[in-house]
């Protein structure tokens, strides 16, 4: 597989690449990661099973979209396809500095930036993932439908089939259908996002500029990148206040980052189980509560 997957990159490339990936990268059992080295320059290469593909397809149109609103660095995409019967994803390489608080303020400037591409309407031409688990991009003029029907609808749908009926089904379905009461009065516009912005999915590159990876693209109420900054930390001070200063959030976004928030508790949940779902919970019973007070 790897020779195949060498001559296919020096195939798209236009250029000589060596035969076999200069080193392997620590990462999940579903992918593999290649530093590889071509005449046009070192590349980060993912590989995983050919029903990756589309998968792999969604990230790079994701990339691509990021990269047009100029906002923030985003790895460009060099090479992308089948290879030897796995699918493959290939990036430009991009060597790593030291994360500060000025590269913690470009970010929440440069986010700020980014929300600021907006659409007519919420969502995106095409599904893709959320991690492993697909997301529904249908678009839709109203924000409150496209939460309940492309977000939590589904997760919690899956959550039923991953055996958490018992313990979400009846809050998730109550929460659903008071869903446009917590949503009352708030109108955002759809803002191009990132989707999945954990700290885990944003570094600094040698230069200081921080750059942004591994999207779940989409557009949508930029409120929901900022409440996941905020589900596994990782942010500091210095991102907060710089976007505060270039885009301030309206009232009521503390209550509206839990809602959000438990679309990727959900997730969570359905991948991993256990404490997840006890998590989501809790977050539905504060939400509940909040909808009747």
């Amino acid at each position: 597989m790897v020779r195949m997957l060498a001559r296919e990159l020096a195939a798209q490339l236009g250029t000589d690449c060596a035969p076999e990936p200069q080193s392997t990268l620590a990462g999940g059992s579903a992918h593999r990661f290649y530093r590889w080295r071509c005449a046009s320059g070192w590349l980060f290469v993912k590989v995983a099973r050919n029903e990756a593909l589309a998968r792999f397809a969604a990230e790079a149109r994701g990339l691509t979209e990021l990269a047009r609103a100029d906002a923030l660095r985003v790895p460009r995409v060099r090479a992308q396809g089948v290879a030897g019967g796995h699918a493959f994803l290939a990036l430009e390489w991009i060597e790593l500095g030291a994360t500060d608080a000025h590269s913690q303020r470009r970010l929440g400037e440069g986010l700020a930036a980014l929300h600021g591409v907006r659409a007519e309407r919420f969502g995106w031409d095409g599904d893709n993932a959320i991690g492993p688990t697909p997301q529904l991009n249908e678009w839709c003029s109203d924000w409150a439908a496209f939460w309940r029907e492309r977000r939590l609808g589904p997760q919690l749908e899956l959550a039923v089939r991953r055996g958490f009926g018992r313990l979400l089904e009846r809050p998730g379905q109550r929460l659903l259908e008071v869903l446009d009461a917590l949503l009352e009065g708030h109108r955002p516009q759809a803002s191009l996002l990132h989707g999945d912005l954990w700290a885990g999915n944003w570094c600094t590159d040698a230069g200081g500029a921080p750059v942004i990876f591994d999207p779940a693209v989409y557009y949508g109420d930029r409120e929901t990148d900022l409440a996941m900054t905020r589900l596994f930390g990782g942010f500091g001070r210095a991102f907060y206040a710089a976007y505060e200063g270039a885009a301030a959030l309206p009232e009521g976004h503390e209550v509206r980052a839990e809602l959000y928030n438990l679309y990727h508790v959900l997730n969570h949940a359905n991948l991993f189980g256990g404490g997840y779902a006890q998590r989501a919970r809790g977050m539905m019973d504060r939400l509940l509560a909040e909808a009747s007070s």
